[in-house]
């Protein structure tokens, strides 16, 4: 007898004293059994290059390339954070750059825009102060041209009131 049967047997023997004793199940265990596990054995043996491996190899790649795009997602947003960042610095100076050449404009044309005042002031109080003169020389010449005509018209005009001439 062969060492598989022995324990075969010691088994259903235990098995039965078991089963009378408290009710319970019934096992058998014989060759059969033995058999089944021998084939399966060999076809974890046969089965583990040929399918596991592989398909563990798939899952393992898988994981892999997973946790690899994972890390590449990573990196590139970090990248993209710092782009962001350097954009925004970017554009914090531009507008800072903008603002400053704005006041400087504005500044500029304030004092332009203050000198094109004064400058047309001066113009237009010489034009004012050439009128007022002229218009002064206009009375002058007026008062006198009434001056000497007030003596013809009176001389008339007392002619006309006494009937005869006055020399």
């Amino acid at each position: 007898m062969t060492v598989l049967a022995s324990l075969a047997l010691g088994f259903t023997d235990r098995a039965d004293s078991l089963q009378g004793a408290s009710g319970a199940v019934n096992i058998d265990f014989d060759l059969t059994f033995v058999g089944q596990m021998v084939i399966f054995a060999a076809l974890i043996l046969v089965l583990k290059p040929l399918v596991f491996d592989p398909v563990l190899g798939l899952f393992e790649e898988r994981e892999k390339r997973t946790d690899g795009a994972k890390a590449a997602a990573r990196e590139m947003q970090q990248k993209a954070g710092e782009l962001l960042r350097k954009y925004e610095h970017e554009l914090e100076k531009v507008h800072r750059v903008a603002a400053e050449e704005r006041d400087a404009i504005r500044a500029e044309t304030a004092r332009l825009e203050a000198e094109q005042m004064n400058e047309a002031r001066q113009v237009a109080a010489k034009i004012i102060n050439q009128g007022r003169e002229r218009v002064a020389e206009e009375i002058h010449a007026i008062r006198f041209e009434l001056g000497r005509n007030s003596e013809r018209l009176a001389r008339d005009i007392a002619a006309r009131v006494l009937g005869r001439e006055i020399a």
